[in-house]
């Protein structure tokens, strides 16, 4: 199966693996989803983790390892596993692991791979609603929603916030960043853009590249959280960066809109 005719043979045997583990891995969470007996436990920072976080993320290691045993793995919950090659593979097993706990579908499992620590492969598989976007670094993203037909991802092209869609993860996280927080940059792209939502995670991100909202933000992410967004996000013709235009999945913060509301969001996050 080829997924991305234009990648070299490494790229393209990496993102054939990142798609089918991914998908393997999330349908693996179903088990437990919506599950009255899951337990719930909490890390050291507060946040949830469950047997099915930690069951998806050994599924998608073993895979990996057992394809490409020199490269390395990150993932949210294992942490760790040094490599010989260029290449990295960072995972979240159930990004949006509170709505998950909650019954909420709209979670999904993170795949990523970084050459020479920038991105090169991201996927972004929703179990609970059969979708997903993936793509190589200079590539078209694609998305399949269910059935195998697969189709090229688009950011959409509205050109004014009063028009956009808004995404985002959780209002709390805005009091996180710097001394006074920035429920100030929230509250700007609130009262701009036509419509805002949460329940944003990952699948947010997936909105935009699909077109179906416009700008989706978030103030604090882990590489795990970041790792897999910006080949998807730029792949389907958007703009992938941080808060300050960076476009970089290490720096703690990110933003995915299109080109035309770009600059737009920009000058509102750069003063938060």
């Amino acid at each position: 199966m080829s997924l991305s005719p234009s990648a070299d043979p490494a790229t393209q045997a990496r993102l054939d693996l990142a798609v089918s583990s991914a998908r393997a891995a999330g349908l693996a969470t179903l088990q437990w989803f919506r599950q009255a007996a899951l337990a719930v436990e909490r890390k050291g920072d507060g946040s949830p983790v469950t047997a099915a976080d930690r069951a998806a993320e050994s599924l998608l290691r073993e895979q990996i390892s057992a394809k490409f045993p020199d490269d390395a793995i990150l993932g949210e919950e294992f942490g760790e596993k040094p490599g010989t090659s260029a290449y990295r593979w960072v995972l979240d097993p159930i990004d949006g692991t509170k709505s998950f706990i909650s019954g909420v579908p709209l979670y999904t499992t993170l795949v990523a791979v970084l050459r020479d620590d920038q991105p090169l492969v991201g996927v972004i598989y929703s179990p609970a609603t059969n979708e997903i976007v993936y793509a190589a670094a200079g590539g078209q993203t694609w998305y399949e929603n269910g059935g195998g037909h697969k189709i090229p991802a688009r950011v959409s092209q509205t050109e004014r916030l009063a028009e956009a869609t808004f995404v985002t993860t959780e209002l709390t996280s805005f009091d996180k960043v710097g001394d006074k927080g920035s429920r100030g940059v929230y509250n700007q792209l609130e009262k701009a853009c036509r419509l805002s939502r949460t329940w944003g995670d990952a699948y947010g991100y997936m909105l935009v590249a699909t077109g179906r909202a416009d700008v989706m933000i978030d103030p604090v992410v882990n590489l795990w959280d970041a790792a897999a967004l910006q080949p998807v996000i730029e792949g389907a013709g958007g703009h992938y960066s941080d808060w300050q235009g960076l476009p970089s999945v290490h720096t703690g913060n990110a933003i995915a809109t299109n080109p035309k509301l770009a600059g737009l969001v920009l000058s509102i996050t750069r003063e938060g």
